[in-house]
């Protein structure tokens, strides 16, 4: 199948010819504004499926919303009328196409331009109303509200919430583009004339801004926000690709003593802790028991001997672990336990503990194993 996208190099036509690749489509169409404009005709000659994703959104002059939304769509029809190619179109409208603007009613244009070369033809025209999109290699400052905030708020700059309890619609572009491979196989989910993308977001500007200033915190907390949320994964994923590039690291204070060094990774509300440690040859960590509090080590390096003791109880457990035999031992509630240096290099364990480290209740008990 040989596919045409038009817009290739928008947010949406990039990430839809990146995962058409990724599904080993081979013969794809990239046209855009800086392609030359004699390819069209080949590419409107030869191609299978259109997805016509072009379109202007922020023009200097309000005419060229027409022009670039109406104009580019008539002259493309034209020319798969020319080669009598009755490919199917996908086009992507806007939920503005309702409304009494200059871009809506240019994408409103578009929409009865095809609806009408589509009982012409007898093609088969897809129209997708999308709401405010969302996710990696969207143009910040431009036309969302997401691209906007995550790129200020990963640069300490400051955005700008006018109304914190407007609503607003959000879609993911992973979302997005499983729709669109389903349309390209026949299978779109259509609302009468309308397709839909079945699979979006309410929320408000405040809520959107208070998820993002958490990711960006995270980074000196520690404290991972809840992701169980589909949104907010995809909204975390998201605001991770707009970190500039010589700020992709972060460094974690590390607390260094006789024994060796120690330091927190991850902190959750909901899921506790992870840390680190490294420990030197003959030395131990530990002798201390917890009420509530539970913990699990890995030693990823080095042998070591991990023991407990029932503190009501003389009988004394012995776990021998090695760095090259992951094994993960569980510190129950109740019993002592400590983490010896066997080996003659350093020990590096990873340490998680069910909850946050609180020190005015830290749930820990010195008592020798």
């Amino acid at each position: 199948m040989k596919i045409l996208v038009t817009g290739a190099n928008g947010f949406v036509g990039k990430n839809l010819v990146a995962e058409l690749k990724n599904q080993d489509y081979e013969d794809i169409f990239e046209f855009s504004r800086e392609t030359d404009p004699s390819l069209l005709d080949t590419y409107t000659k030869e191609c299978d499926f259109v997805f016509h994703l072009a379109g202007v959104n922020r023009p200097k002059d309000q005419k060229e919303f027409m022009e670039g939304n109406y104009g580019f769509t008539s002259e493309l029809l034209a020319l798969l009328k020319k080669h009598n190619n009755k490919s199917p179109v996908l086009f992507t409208s806007s939920t503005q196409a309702s409304k009494d603007n200059p871009y809506g009613r240019s994408k409103k244009a578009v929409e009865d331009l095809l609806f009408s070369y589509s009982k012409q033809m007898g093609v088969k025209t897809l129209i997708y109303r999308l709401p405010n999109l969302f996710g990696k290699w969207c143009r910040p400052n431009y036309n969302s509200v997401v691209a906007t905030f995550c790129h200020n708020i990963a640069r300490n700059l400051p955005i700008r919430v006018n109304d914190p309890n407007t609503e607003i619609t959000l879609c993911y572009i992973d979302h997005v583009l499983e729709e669109f491979l389903r349309a390209l196989e026949g299978y779109e989910t259509s609302n009468e004339e309308i397709c839909v993308v079945p699979k979006s977001y309410k929320l408000t500007l405040g809520e959107l801004a208070d998820k993002l200033n958490s990711f960006a915190e995270n980074r000196e907390s520690l404290i991972m926000p809840s992701l169980e949320k589909e949104l907010d994964k995809a909204l975390y994923s998201t605001f991770l690709s707009y970190l500039e590039e010589d700020n992709f690291s972060y460094r974690l204070k590390k607390n260094v003593d006789d024994r060796g060094w120690l330091t927190e990774f991850i902190k959750s509300k909901a899921n506790g802790q992870i840390f680190i440690s490294k420990t030197k040859p003959g030395i131990t960590r530990g002798n201390h028991w917890h009420h509530t509090k539970v913990e699990k080590f890995l030693v990823i390096q080095g042998e070591a001997n991990i023991r407990f003791r029932k503190i009501d109880c003389e009988n004394v457990l012995d776990y021998k672990v090695n760095g090259e035999i992951p094994e993960v031992v569980d510190i129950p509630v109740g019993y002592t336990h400590s983490i010896e240096n066997t080996g003659q290099e350093d020990v590096i364990t990873i340490f998680w503990a069910c909850e946050i480290f609180n020190p005015e209740k830290p749930d820990t008990y010195f008592l020798e194993v």
